[in-house]
C-alpha cells in the first residue's frame, strides 16, 4: 500500500523540502581533495561538492558526522554533539604535499590547529559582537566544551575519567579557579568553533543557491570520553557500553564502546539536551539522517566491566521489557520531529524488529535500502524488483560501513546471488566472476529506477563508472565494523575535486539520473 505523507508527522517538512524523487550522493568530506585544501577536505571544498551534485543532477549531498573527533578519528564516536572537528576549517597551513595521498592523515588537525592559534592571537576576537552573540546563543554547550578541550589539554590529553578527582567530579570551586586562569584557551576553542560555524554556514548558503539539500548524520551515541558524558554524565549510563548482539553477520556481536543515552533522566529534563542538538545543526542540514534508529527503540548493552575479547555476548536490550519499545522509539522520535524543522532520515540496517520501519513509515521518515540484502528471504530469495521498494526510502548499492558494490560482487556475492541479478539485469551469457562498467552501470541503473523517493549512492561505486579509481590500488570501503584501523575513514577520492567536475563521467552519472527520472521530479503517489 503507497504511504500517504499528508497524514505523517513530516508532513510539514516533506511540503517544505519538496515532494520529490531525488538522486543524492553519499561524499565524505575527509575524502575530498582541491588543489586549494590542505591535507583533507575542508569547508570551502564543500562548494565544489555541491557543483559537482548540480552538475550531476544530484539534489542530495550526504556527508558523514562533522563532529569533533577524538583521537580514533571516528566520525560516530565523537568527542562532542555539538562541536564541529577543527580539521574541516578551511585555512592554509605549511608543509603539506602537493600529491593526493591514498589516505587521509589526521594529523593535519595538529598543524591547522597551530595556525588558527596565530590567527587568534592577532585578531580582535574580545571586542567582536558576532563573536559574543555566537557563544551566548549556544551557551548551552559551548563552555562547558571550552572548558573540557581546556582540561584535557591540561591533563595531557588523558580521557576525563583518568583526570585528578575534583575535576573528574566537577568540583565548583576547582572549575572555578581552572576558568579564572585558563579563561584565554577557553576562548580559543570557543573561537575555532565560530570559524567552523561560519564556513559550514556559507556553505550552507552557497548549496541553497544551486538547489542541493546537504544532509546532515546525527549519531545516536557519544564517545564516552566527550565533552558530553562529562558535562551531563546523568543522561549516560556510564557502568555500560553500548553495541550489538550476535547475528548472522558477527558471531561475537560487537562492542562500540559508547554509553548507552538515560533517556528517563533526559526526559525529566525536558529532552532539552535532545533539543538543543537538533537546534544547532538546523544551522547547517536541510536533512538529518538518525544513525542506528533502532537504538531509540531500544539499545543492546553491554556491562563495561566485560571483557572486552567478548565484544557483544554478554548485554541485554535496554529497555528489558520488550513490550515497552515501540512507544519508547516513537515517542522519542516525535520529541525530535517537534523540535527542527529538519527532514529526518534513517538508517534502520541490521536485525530490525518489525515495529521499526512500520514507525518509520507512520511517521514518513525514509529508512535505508541496501540492494544487496533487499530480497524475498522467505519465499524464493530473489531481489525485490525497483517497484517493490517501499516509496518513502532510500535505495542504494552501498553504505559506508559496507564493501563497494564491485567488491561485493567479487568477494562477497554467492553462485546464486550472481545468477539471478544477471537474470533480473537481463545480461547477455553467464555471469562474470568479476564486475565491469557495464554490470555496474546496470546496477545502478536498475536501484536508480526503485520506487523510493531517495537514491543515494556512494561516491566510489559512482566513480567506478570511469577509470579514476583505478589510479591507486586502494580498497572502495570506508569503514570496517568492528574493526580499528589506519584504513577506516581515511579513504581519499584519487583526484582534485576540480578535475573530477570536467571529468566525462559526470555527464554519465547525470544521464543515469535523468533516464530514472530523478532530477528533482515532483511524484504523485502521495496526493490520495
Amino acid at each position: 500500500m503507497t504511504p500517504d505523507l499528508l497524514k505523517t508527522s513530516q508532513w510539514k517538512k516533506w511540503e517544505k523540502t519538496g515532494i520529490n524523487k531525488r538522486a543524492g550522493v553519499l561524499f565524505p568530506l575527509f575524502s575530498v581533495r582541491s588543489k586549494k585544501s590542505s591535507g583533507i577536505g575542508d569547508f570551502e571544498d564543500l562548494k565544489l561538492l555541491i557543483d559537482f551534485c548540480a552538475g550531476t543532477g544530484n539534489s542530495i549531498l550526504q556527508l558523514l558526522p562533522l563532529n569533533e573527533m577524538g583521537s580514533n578519528f571516528c566520525p560516530y564516536d565523537a568527542i562532542s554533539s555539538f562541536a564541529i572537528e577543527p580539521s574541516y576549517i578551511s585555512v592554509s597551513v605549511d608543509n603539506i604535499s602537493e600529491k593526493i595521498e591514498s589516505w587521509t592523515d589526521f594529523a593535519i588537525k595538529e598543524k591547522k590547529i597551530k595556525r588558527l592559534k596565530t590567527d587568534f592571537e592577532s585578531g580582535t576576537w574580545d571586542t567582536n559582537s558576532e563573536f559574543q552573540k555566537f557563544i551566548e546563543e549556544n551557551s548551552y554547550w559551548i563552555y562547558d566544551f571550552a572548558l573540557y578541550k581546556t582540561l584535557k589539554d591540561f591533563f595531557k590529553n588523558k580521557p576525563w575519567y583518568q583526570w585528578e578527582k575534583e575535576y573528574v567530579e566537577k568540583d565548583p570551586h576547582t572549575l572555578n579557579q581552572f576558568r579564572k586562569i585558563h579563561a584565554k584557551e577557553m576562548f580559543f576553542y570557543m573561537w575555532v568553533q565560530w570559524q567552523s560555524y561560519k564556513q559550514l554556514r556559507k556553505a550552507k548558503k552557497y548549496a541553497e543557491e544551486k538547489g542541493v539539500l546537504i544532509m546532515g548524520d546525527m549519531p545516536v551515541l557519544v564517545s564516552g570520553d566527550s565533552a558530553d558524558v562529562w558535562t551531563w554524565r546523568n543522561y549516560f549510563k556510564t557502568q555500560y557500553a553500548a553495541g550489538a548482539p550476535p547475528d548472522m553477520y558477527s558471531q561475537k556481536g560487537q562492542r562500540w564502546g559508547m554509553p548507552p543515552n538515560n533517556w528517563e533522566i533526559i526526559g525529566k529534563d525536558n529532552y532539552r539536551y535532545l533539543k538543543e542538538r537538533l537546534r544547532y545543526a538546523e544551522n547547517f542540514y536541510d536533512i538529518i539522517r538518525i544513525d542506528h534508529v533502532v537504538g531509540l527503540f531500544r539499545l543492546w548493552s553491554i556491562p563495561f566491566m566485560e571483557p572486552v575479547e567478548n565484544a557483544g555476548l554478554k548485554g541485554f536490550f535496554d529497555p528489558g521489557d520488550e513490550t515497552l519499545w515501540e512507544e519508547h522509539g516513537r515517542k522519542t522520535l516525535n520529541i525530535m520531529l517537534e523540535n527542527t524543522d529538519m527532514l529526518f532520515c534513517a538508517e534502520d540496517l541490521g536485525v530490525i524488529p518489525p515495529f521499526c520501519p512500520k514507525v518509520l513509515e507512520e511517521m514518513g521518515i525514509p529508512g535505508t535500502d541496501v540492494f544487496r540484502w533487499k530480497k524475498h528471504w522467505e519465499t524464493t530469495g530473489g531481489f525485490l524488483k525497483p517497484e517493490e521498494y517501499r516509496a518513502i526510502g532510500i535505495s542504494t548499492l552501498s553504505t559506508h560501513d559496507t564493501t563497494d558494490w564491485n567488491s561485493w560482487w567479487e568477494n562477497e556475492a554467492e553462485k546464486d546471488e550472481k545468477e539471478k541479478i544477471w537474470k533480473e539485469f537481463k545480461m547477455a551469457g553467464k555471469p562474470k566472476d568479476k564486475s565491469d562498467k557495464k554490470l555496474l552501470g546496470a546496477a545502478l541503473k536498475y536501484n536508480f529506477s526503485a520506487n523510493s523517493i531517495f537514491s543515494i549512492q556512494s561516491i566510489f561505486d559512482l566513480l567506478e563508472l570511469s577509470d579514476i579509481l583505478k589510479k591507486t590500488s586502494l580498497k572502495c570501503r570506508i569503514n570496517t565494523p568492528g574493526t580499528i584501523s589506519n584504513k577506516n575513514w581515511t579513504i581519499v577520492v584519487p583526484v582534485y575535486v576540480e578535475d573530477l567536475l570536467k571529468n566525462p563521467v559526470c555527464e554519465e552519472i547525470k544521464g543515469l539520473i535523468k533516464a530514472s527520472n530523478r532530477l528533482n521530479t515532483q511524484v504523485e503517489w502521495y496526493l490520495k
